[in-house]
């Protein structure tokens, strides 16, 4: 157990309670008109219990407790420890009163308080997910004993508060007083929610269902309301057809809320979304499909983990990988957003690989026995994978039988739990398969394959007398699985790269014959898994290879494209390629790339490529190289357009000579203007942080921006910008900033760390190493979990990327000491920073 009271519950504990209780009520008053630090809250639970005379407990994480009260008689506040109520001889009915004050957070979490520095208004909203309900009202926080809830509020004069239901009753415009909610359906306490303050709020309607948006008075001026509006109908309609089953909660509010520790969050009708949602400035077509996607990805939510809850979270992954994987089937089908599964091959796909490399990987169907473990299962497995093993079981059972089969399995168990059995059950109930192998293959281990095309051509080498599928697992993750995929063959011609032969196959064991393929005249490019149905590692041959070194820009299907892409950066993760031959890979054909997400998903990975993989010996010529194919970016693309954007912020990231920190400061001062392209506060603060990084901006020039940009998040850019300097001062201020100053929100903690490690300032960061291990137990104990876990994480020293580094981290990782999350946290940090040495001695040496 967790040395914070009241922080974890184990799965065991979960488990006794929800033998013990049903049929679970709440009433809960919550006073916020009584100071910044604290708010009033009275509740009483009433609950059954199926073994009358035994004792158990309730979550409570409380400031004070005033008075408890067990049907009817007074507790000794000595079973109170913190974060638990004690509950000694329960009776068959029970009644349980608890008056007390909670804390305001700043973390995220709980009912999180945050006052706007550009008008003094105060803004609440909850967090609940995975155990932190219990830190607003007592309650019994877990998935599976789920009640109806009654909510009232004090709210302060001027506020809007909104929760789950639909108000019943509010005080008159512009007053203090109480609102009162409709008790709610039968749900779990996470996805209960309150969001209270000065919001600004726009009213739409789709069919029955009353829609509204909610941000800060601050930011109204940049809700684009219409495109929201349109993403949530066209979402409601999708999904109301393809599950067959109407949408159960009454009105649809979504807010979007300052400080927001995730990037969205589910609450039944209540939907909680990070303010990075709402664009201040320009942005790309990606962002907005990436805005789509989350949108649609908290509206799958509603039947999925909603209105069906997993009953311990084990089964994480079935509330998140099926909502992962229909928002985009929904983007593609139901929204402008039709290319969206280029964008899963590219961007969800590669994060899954990633992870599932990982010392750290797990089984989709995860082992969790507390919640303090949950936290680090929010991860590419339980999204990314999960819903890229679901779009494969989709091809094979049929898309149409798979949502029949949804349908059934949420009219059986609306309202309730189930898990993994029940779901499979469910499935092979309506597409007539045997999901018991598939589950054991896919959900139940763990690791990830490799396929390789093997080519045996005849004595001419014109024509294959054998294509096969190789399949490779690591040692310690041994399963070879099944795979449904296709195998294409381009050739070029005049027309560019083209598809010329698709075979589909089942890829099974180590080796399988694709025996469509015996005889064909030798392709330039053979590739494994077209059309990216399957989930693995796929390896170019070294003729394809050359062919999309020379021509990639010349084949014309984006989808095609994004998985040689992927295929070529996972051969120089994997030390089988250069970092130095795949950035001749980008810069030759990255002109031809049409879809902007890609285009920017690209960018990032030859920085990755430069910084991370790449010979020491060989970034600032190849930061030369590149910054000069950036600035070509620029000068080539549409005016106005995202090309134009995406190309600009590249080369300003990329800029190291002082010829290029002058075309910068130039784009900043409106010296060096191009045509179309604005330099509003979003792209400014990119410019003066690349300025202060590189050491050409001053304290001034950061006091000055932040005075045109006097908001939060024109504050965080400067922490970031502040800490970003390259001077040892700079980055011990940034150090003890975040391990000194507990009165700093979290938000305000991951800026200061996201400028404090830079890889060109790795020489700057090396002092801190050894600083960082020895501090990691004392934050785990002062600190709550989301800020231990946000501290272990942004410190590591990744940037210094050496051989020390890793015996230090080796050393840590032998202390008995260590808590669970943070050894994870450590072991991924030394398995990525080996990887960089492995890749750099090849990029070295080729």
């Amino acid at each position: 157990m967790s040395s914070r009271p009241g922080t974890n519950l184990t799965r065991a504990e979960a488990q006794r309670r929800a033998a013990l209780f049903s049929d679970i009520s709440y009433s809960v008053a919550l006073d916020l008109t009584g100071g910044d630090a604290t708010f009033g809250c009275e509740a009483v639970v009433r609950f059954h219990c199926s073994e009358p005379g035994t004792s158990s407990f309730i979550d409570f994480l409380a400031a004070s407790l005033d008075r408890v009260e067990l049907n009817g008689k007074a507790l000794d506040q000595e079973g109170f420890d913190g974060g638990r109520i004690d509950l000694p001889a329960l009776a068959l009915e029970n009644e349980l009163r608890v008056v007390g004050r909670c804390s305001y957070e700043h973390t995220g979490s709980g009912l999180h308080r945050f006052a706007d520095p550009v008008d003094g208004a105060v803004y609440l909203h909850t967090q609940f997910e995975p155990f932190d309900a219990h830190r607003v009202y007592p309650c019994f926080d877990q998935p599976d004993l789920k009640g109806t809830f009654d909510l009232a509020v004090e709210a302060p004069a001027g506020w809007v508060a909104v929760s789950n239901t639909a108000a019943l009753a509010r005080p008159g415009d512009g007053r203090a007083g109480r609102w009162v909610f409709a008790p709610t359906a039968v749900m779990s306490p996470y996805i209960t929610a309150l969001v209270a303050g000065p919001y600004n709020q726009v009213e739409d309607r789709h069919q029955e269902i009353d829609l509204r948006l909610y941000c800060r008075q601050s930011l109204a001026r940049y809700l684009d309301a219409d495109e929201v509006f349109e993403i949530t109908k066209q979402g409601l309609s999708f999904y109301e057809k393809a599950f067959g089953y109407p949408y159960a909660f009454g009105k649809y509010d979504q807010l979007f809320v300052p400080e927001f520790s995730a990037g969205a969050m589910e609450n039944a009708g209540c939907v909680t979304f990070h303010e990075s949602f709402i664009f201040r400035s320009k942005v790309t077509e990606a962002a907005r499909e990436r805005r789509a996607e989350v949108i649609l990805h908290e509206m799958a939510h509603m039947w999925f983990g909603d209105l069906v809850t997993m009953r311990w979270w084990d089964d994480l992954w079935l509330n998140e990988s099926f909502a992962t994987f229909m928002s985009v089937l929904s983007q593609v089908e139901a929204t402008r957003f039709t290319n969206a599964w280029t964008t899963f091959a590219n961007s969800f796909k590669s994060s899954a690989r990633r992870q599932d490399q990982l010392p750290s990987t797990h089984p989709i169907a995860a082992d969790i026995p507390d919640v303090e473990s949950v936290h680090l299962n929010f991860d590419a497995i339980t999204y990314e994978k999960g819903a890229s093993v679901l779009r494969q079981l989709v091809a094979w059972v049929g898309q149409d039988s798979f949502l029949s089969a949804l349908s059934g399995y949420f009219r059986s168990h609306e309202y309730g739990n189930a898990d993994l059995s029940e779901f499979l059950e469910a499935l092979e109930k309506g597409s007539g398969r045997d999901l018991d192998s598939w589950s054991k293959e896919w959900l139940e281990t763990a690791g990830l394959n490799t396929l390789r095309p093997v080519l045996d051509l005849d004595v001419n080498g014109g024509q294959y007398r054998a294509v096969t599928v190789s399949q490779e697992a690591p040692e310690q993750w041994p399963t070879l699985r099944s795979h449904r995929l296709a195998v294409a063959l381009f050739d070029l011609s005049a027309d560019g790269l083209v598809r010329r032969r698709r075979a589909e196959l089942d890829v099974v064991g180590a080796s399988t014959d694709v025996k469509e393929l015996a005889g064909d005249p030798a392709a330039d490019l053979v590739l494994v898994n077209d059309g990216d149905l399957a989930y693995a590692k796929i390896r170019l041959d070294d003729r394809s290879l050359q062919t999309v070194t020379d021509n990639l820009h010349q084949l014309d299907d984006p989808l095609a494209r994004a998985l040689v892409w992927g295929a070529a950066f996972d051969m120089v993760r994997d030390g089988e390629m250069p970092a130095r031959r795949y950035l001749t890979l980008l810069a030759s054909n990255i002109h031809g790339e049409t879809d902007i997400g890609v285009v920017q998903s690209l960018i990032g990975e030859a920085a990755a490529a430069i910084d991370t993989y790449g010979d020491p010996a060989n970034v600032a010529a190849a930061y030369g190289t590149w910054a000069a194919r950036c600035r070509s970016g620029v000068d080539g693309a549409t005016p106005g357009g995202d090309f134009q954007l995406a190309w600009a912020r590249a080369f300003i990231g990329a800029a190291r000579s002082p010829a290029d920190f002058t075309i910068v400061r130039g784009l900043l001062d409106g010296d060096v203007p191009y045509e179309g392209l604005e330099v509003d506060t979003d792209l400014r603060w990119f410019i003066v942080t690349a300025l202060a990084a590189s050491g050409n901006a001053d304290a001034a020039l950061i006091d000055a921006e932040v005075e045109r940009d006097p908001t939060d998040m024109g504050r965080r850019h400067a922490a970031t910008a502040r800490s970003a300097r390259p001077t040892a001062a700079a980055k011990g201020e940034a150090w003890s900033l975040v391990l000194e100053d507990t009165t700093q929100p979290l938000a305000t903690l991951r800026a200061v760390m996201g400028g404090f490690q830079r890889a060109d300032q790795a020489e700057l960061v090396r002092p801190f190493a050894a600083r960082y291990f020895e501090m990691l137990e004392s934050v785990w104990s002062d600190r709550d979990i989301d800020t231990a876990l946000a501290l272990a994480r942004g410190l590591y020293p990744r940037v210094v990327i050496a051989d020390d580094v890793v015996a230090m981290t080796s050393d840590a990782l032998a202390r008995e000491s260590l808590p669970g999350p943070v050894h994870r946290i450590l072991l991924e940090g030394k398995d990525q920073m080996e990887r960089a040495l492995r890749a750099r001695k090849v990029d070295a040496a080729g």
